[in-house]
């Protein structure tokens, strides 16, 4: 971070309320809010994102909660708003740092405990279940759940209350009259607390550039009715695995067409389950394995498959690569698209669109069919919660800095009288008096690399980074204590030489190194770091010349 202004502990005052986003400000993803007071704090979700074509090699990104980690006695706990990936992912990886209570209502929590014992860690995480629209204490937080809609069961918009002022951190949230699954918003609830007074309204802002409204997931089952009684051939969809509505809107339109519904993917099944023990689902029958939805007609079954955002090992992907184990779509079939496009995943949908389509499939997405909602709002529906919660303060967060800024301006229209737009790693005194960011902590991004937890920005990151984009090189030298070579300079080449040119160009580099290092004052010949420089600059400078590139070399000197 390249602020001046980073924030002490003791320059925290006693009786102020603080905001500190550390992930999900100016992004969507990510998500990991803190407030303090009176020398401790509130942690609101600890979620994760995804890697792209730029973090080679890394499928999970996760907020650096080092600021946090560094002050975990003062953690009173952490809450979640709702068990989406962005919002709890990273609590199985990053909890071990925090140590902290976990507070979540049940579905939320069986998704959590899910993911803890897949990591080995069942038991270790203190869960405290909250019932719907309950209220609890946590550290000197008195907190309220506001029932709320969004793709997933059980969503929650929080209430902070304390003395120096109250807080409406909202979650991911819509509002639905007709969700399928679980509840409206709490409207009523929602007024009474803006009839009492909230200082700050911290508010999603995923859709904060689209009129409107976002539209109702019963409009959806109706259109996918519609559209499965179109087809009498095999018809998959694609859809986010924690949207338990979606699975409902989608076995509710095959029965009507009478097809059976078969879940591919593990996350799938993972998520059925977790919903049935919380009481969804339930009126609905036992959904078929992908085997043996093998076995049924063509035109009496529907197939949910994970891999909507293109996820390379997902189900989706690999029945367009042709090497699913279980399930194969062949021409005529069809494929529905249940899903928005996350900003970045482009590039892989498309590859899996383009190699279902190569199979003769048809692909259906929501430019073609109501088939999607979105569960964030559109601009209507963050107006009517302006109007009904009247906060003195709006900070728009989870969405890049366009749909930060939109949100404020639209706050701002809706009278409210102090916007601020946050990132990542602002400390925002919300109140006393006029709300401010007063400083910084710094901030960073990690990632899972394998087995392990690095800094997604580290040297090993870098390297991958520059492997991937100039190639890489390797030298040995074999040179004796006065520094002469005793044999000709060993070099592989990686992602650099193709057919021809290899040998060729191989042995050119060989004599360059060879020069490069006869070329050196004899006493620099003693000295190991100077050898090792004249070779590395002599590859890459050849490599520069031939191909403008530098590619990353090594070089290995053995003295004999």
């Amino acid at each position: 971070m390249s602020h001046d202004l980073i924030i002490d502990d003791e320059e925290f005052e006693h009786e102020s309320l603080y905001f500190l986003p550390l992930g999900g400000a100016g992004e969507i993803g990510m998500n990991l809010n803190l407030y303090g007071y009176r020398g401790k704090w509130l942690m609101v979700d600890l979620g994760i994102t995804f890697g792209d074509d730029s973090t080679p090699g890394i499928d999970v990104i996760l907020p650096d909660p080092e600021f946090i980690a560094d002050r975990a006695e003062d953690l009173a706990g952490l809450v979640l708003t709702h068990a989406h990936e962005d919002h709890l992912g990273a609590v199985p990886y990053l909890w071990p740092e925090l140590g902290c209570p976990v507070y979540c209502t049940p579905f939320t929590a069986t998704v959590l405990r899910t993911k803890l014992q897949e990591r080995g860690m069942a038991g270790d995480v203190q869960i405290i279940e909250i019932p719907m629209s309950g209220k609890f204490q946590v550290g000197p937080f008195d907190l309220e759940f506001i029932t709320v809609t969004h793709s997933i069961p059980e969503p929650n918009a929080l209430v902070i209350r304390t003395p120096t002022g109250t807080v409406l951190h909202t979650g991911d949230w819509k509002l639905d009259p007709d969700p399928v699954i679980g509840a409206t918003a709490d409207e009523a609830a929602l007024k009474a607390l803006g009839d009492a007074g909230v200082t700050a309204m911290i508010c999603d802002s995923t859709n904060a550039l689209v009129p409107g409204h976002s539209g109702s997931e019963a409009e959806v089952l109706e259109g996918l009715t519609e559209l499965f009684g179109q087809y009498d051939c095999r018809i998959a969809v694609g859809c986010f695995a924690t949207n338990v509505a979606r699975l409902h809107s989608i076995a509710k339109a095959a029965e009507a067409n009478g097809r059976s519904v078969a879940l591919v993917g593990r996350s799938l099944w993972r998520i059925d389950a977790a919903a049935r023990a919380n009481g969804y689902l339930t009126d609905l029958p036992a959904f078929v394995t992908e085997h043996d939805a093998g076995y049924l007609p063509k035109d009496k079954v529907v197939l949910i498959c994970t891999g909507s955002q293109g996820e390379p090992r997902a189900a989706l992907s690999r029945i367009a690569n042709g090497d699913h184990p279980e399930v194969v779509l062949e021409r005529g079939d069809v494929v529905v698209f249940s899903a928005r496009e996350i900003p970045g995943n482009e590039k892989s949908i498309a590859r899996i669109q383009n190699g279902l389509l190569k199979r003769g499939v048809k692909i259906i997405t929501a430019d073609d069919a109501f088939v999607h909602v979105s569960g964030h709002p559109y601009r209507d529906e963050l107006v009517s919660m302006y109007q009904w919660v009247r906060p003195s303060v709006a900070i728009p967060v989870h969405g890049e800095q366009r749909h930060l800024e939109a949100h404020a301006e639209l706050a701002r229209d809706c009278q409210v009288p102090e916007t601020i737009i946050p990132e990542d790693g602002a400390v925002i005194r919300i109140a006393p008096g006029q709300a401010e960011i007063v400083g910084y902590v710094p901030t960073g991004r990690l990632c899972i690399d394998g087995k392990r937890i690095v800094p997604l920005g580290g040297t090993a990151m870098r390297s991958r980074q520059r492997m991937m984009s100039n190639g890489a090189a390797v030298v040995t030298l074999v040179a004796t204590r006065a520094g002469e070579l005793v044999a000709d300079p060993q070099v592989a080449v990686m992602g650099l030489l193709e057919g021809e040119e290899d040998q060729a160009d191989r042995l050119e580099l060989i004599r360059l190194i060879r020069n490069a290092v006869e070329g050196l004052p004899r006493p620099s010949r003693h000295d190991d770091q100077a050898i090792r420089e004249a070779a590395r600059l002599a590859v890459r400078r050849a490599f520069n010349s031939w191909q403008g590139r530098k590619p990353l070399t090594e070089v290995h000197l053995i003295r004999v």
